[in-house]
């Protein structure tokens, strides 16, 4: 079987299409396991997770700077497509851009270890914090302008104001008595146009 790129034969497509899907099982693997552990992890440990051996994630990332990178950019990128599609499903606009907020969210609080590697400086890293505003703000805006053109929301409010007032609201989401999920709810909430409803 030919799997050279260029060449007719057909198995090309299927590898990489088998090549992504395992990517993205050992970049799971990877979040998964700096979660729980933190981004100095053991490899083997990540290579258990993803069901592969420590010689297949060094194939793919040759030093753990490459992995913590590639996490980052597949979370960055999952939280991206996940706007348009809950547009699309949604049954409406607030309801998507809540939906979506809950997934920021998720990946604020859990990048367990990332924040204190990104902040290294290693040049791996620099230009991280310019992708994630490029990919995410756009997503966002376009979350708020479905909801304010629908009437749902107040339409002052920026992509930049509300992904960095999320980002605030998420420090410290470890502390047990504080509930950084429920105080992004309650600022979701507060974004709804309220109408004048008049003297009572």
């Amino acid at each position: 079987m030919v799997d050279i790129d260029g060449e007719p034969g057909r198995p090309t497509p299927r590898k990489r299409a088998d090549a992504r899907r395992n990517e993205a099982t050992l970049l799971a693997a990877a979040a998964s396991a700096f979660v729980t552990s933190g981004v100095d992890v053991p490899v083997r440990d990540i290579a258990t997770r993803a069901g592969v051996g420590v010689g297949t994630i060094y194939r793919h990332f040759p030093t753990r700077a490459d992995l913590i990178v590639a996490v980052y950019r597949h979370q960055v990128e999952a939280c991206a497509e996940a706007g348009p599609t809950l547009l699309a499903e949604s049954d409406t606009p607030h309801a998507a851009l809540a939906q979506w907020i809950n997934i920021f969210v998720d990946f604020l609080v859990t990048k367990h270890g990332l924040a204190e590697a990104l902040q290294s400086d290693n040049a791996a890293f620099e230009a991280l914090h310019a992708y994630f505003l490029d990919r995410l703000l756009p997503v966002c805006a376009q979350l708020l302008d479905a909801a304010a053109a629908a009437g749902e929301i107040r339409p002052d409010v920026t992509a930049f104001e509300l992904l960095r007032g999320v980002g605030n609201l998420c420090i410290g989401a470890g502390e047990p008595r504080y509930d950084a999920r429920r105080m992004v709810e309650l600022l979701v909430a507060g974004l709804r146009h309220h109408r004048e409803t008049g003297p009572r």
